[in-house]
């Protein structure tokens, strides 16, 4: 479930692509487990993972894994979403390799961070909380919405480390965002829980990407119905939401093996089609190794 309505905005809005063509193109959260914080993290037997991790500086990050195995898929939630946010995936992504999800800084059971967070600084955390848990690589990178940045951000520092990607419903950066849109998404904005420079963050990490390697990518768009562009009540809005599946094909660029599945359940993939998102997470697995 995604925890804020200001997430949804942002989400929908981003959908106003600037020179994108028109599109030719053919679960509710479990309860987390108790954690315990410890300043020299470890695995335990088996691969499991489950504690508040120092991460230096006076911080402290939530991470969870479960399952073994190699590569390991590491799961990044959409804006404002916990760890939670994949309780639908663990369960069964880690019965075929070691999976980990964590609460980004400012929400959860991780500790505070003075904003405003940028596309390095949330980089940056991720790079620290897998020196600091010894969470071992490869990774398969997934990200869905606003995490998929953080994915693309990630992978593009460490490719050597980046064994696959999924992108669920990760669009392009709009432009020319409304003022109220800016406003919403201003770091200083009270609302904005994670204190995160949204439409930089986004700007940056797209204008970022480039080819990662010969891995499997595989990214999962939404294509919006008539009726669905008809009820959205900002012209913008509706020229986005009918480029959506040819504008996210520029994450195509990050593998020649990348390729981009079309669903039709609205932005919300995971919690529509949960197997769709678990069935490419496995698939981009096996084809990683």
């Amino acid at each position: 479930m995604r925890a804020l309505m200001l997430s949804i905005v942002v989400t929908l809005v981003a959908l106003t692509l600037a020179g994108c063509g028109d599109d030719d193109s053919p679960p509710a959260p479990a309860a987390g487990p108790t954690t315990s914080t410890s300043t020299a993290p470890g695995t335990s037997g088996g691969g499991g993972l489950d504690r508040v991790v120092d991460i230096g500086g006076s911080r402290d990050l939530y991470v969870r894994c479960t399952g073994t195995g190699s590569p390991t898929v590491l799961m990044e939630g959409g804006d404002g979403d916990t760890s939670d946010s994949y309780a639908f995936a663990e369960p069964d992504v880690s019965v075929i390799t070691r999976t980990c999800v964590y609460d980004r800084a400012n929400l959860g059971r991780s500790g505070p961070a003075p904003g405003p967070r940028g596309l390095k600084e949330l980089v940056g955390d991720l790079e620290a909380l897998l020196d600091r848990a010894r969470i071992p690589g490869p990774y398969v990178l997934v990200g869905t919405s606003g995490g998929g940045y953080i994915s693309a951000g990630y992978a593009v520092a460490h490719p050597r480390e980046t064994a696959g990607m999924v992108f669920v419903e990760v669009p392009p950066p709009f432009e020319d965002p409304p003022r109220e849109i800016v406003e919403e998404t201003d770091p200083d904005n009270p609302e904005n829980v994670e204190k995160r420079d949204f439409l930089q963050v986004e700007k940056d990490a797209w204008n970022a990407r480039k080819r990662i390697g010969d891995i499997p990518v595989t990214i999962i768009s939404n294509r919006y119905s008539a009726a669905e562009i008809r009820e959205s009540p900002f012209a913008s809005e509706r020229r986005g939401m009918r480029r959506n599946v040819q504008a996210q094909r520029g994450w195509l660029v990050l593998s020649p093996r990348a390729k981009q599945v079309v669903v039709t359940t609205g932005h919300a993939v995971e919690e529509e089609d949960p197997d769709a998102v678990i069935g490419a997470i496995v698939d981009v697995v096996q084809a990683a190794r």
